[in-house]
């Protein structure tokens, strides 16, 4: 059996030195579904960008299969990285507006791994973005809010998008709501994916988990 395919040092190390939240393991197992995802010639696509750690690996990905990575986020941070909770950075509040505002953050992430050509950032609420995107995608990583209807929203919205063959791929999927302050919303869509038969698990890598198309529907 071939090895998986794993992004260049630099990158590696761009992707562990970025702000964020995803561990190395986790990161490996969402490049190598970038790669296999990048051979149908489509973007790949991520809902939650946060400060960019995940998209410096999709990027690479798309750089590698000759397209382009797109990255959804409204920039204003989920309800666990508000003041007062678990995941709140101060560094990314904005002073001016007393607001969280991680683009800046991940455009100088981007930037530093030399990565920003193959990317498409769009900054706008993840259900408004899926209602005028029009076009199929190659994969879809969801990492987003973790409110259920948050969760539900990027799935209904975007796991239509995901083309045949192609990849859905789902974080933070803890099955025992007491592992994690993320609750069971990414479960959930997770277990919703499986029973509509649309979806067959490739892997589980941690609480990664990686789908692929293999029929019509959500």
């Amino acid at each position: 059996m071939a090895a998986a395919p794993a992004p260049e040092a630099k990158t590696l190390a761009a992707f562990e030195a970025a702000k964020g939240f995803m561990p190395v393991g986790e990161g490996l197992a969402l490049y190598a579904a970038a790669v296999e995802a990048g051979a149908l010639g489509l973007p790949l696509l991520e809902v939650g960008t946060y400060c960019g750690r995940s998209t410096i690996l999709l990027a690479d990905a798309a750089r590698r299969a000759g397209t382009v990575a797109v990255t959804v986020d409204h920039h204003r941070g989920s309800e666990e990285q508000q003041p007062g909770w678990e995941y709140h950075d101060p560094e990314v509040v904005d002073p001016e507006v007393k607001l969280m505002d991680t683009l800046p953050t991940f455009r100088r992430t981007l930037h530093k791994a030399g990565l920003e050509p193959y990317v498409i950032a769009v900054v706008g609420r993840s259900p408004q973005v899926a209602k005028v995107w029009a076009g199929e995608v190659g994969l879809v990583f969801i990492d987003g809010g973790h409110t259920d209807e948050h969760a539900t929203n990027d799935y209904e919205g975007w796991a239509p998008r995901v083309a045949e063959g192609g990849l859905l791929v789902i974080h933070d999927v803890f099955p025992d709501p007491v592992d994690e302050f993320t609750g069971q919303a990414p479960y959930r869509i997770y277990l919703r994916a499986l029973e509509s038969g649309a979806f067959t698990e490739v892997s589980a890598t941690d609480s990664l988990r990686v789908l692929r198309r293999t029929g019509a529907g959500i």
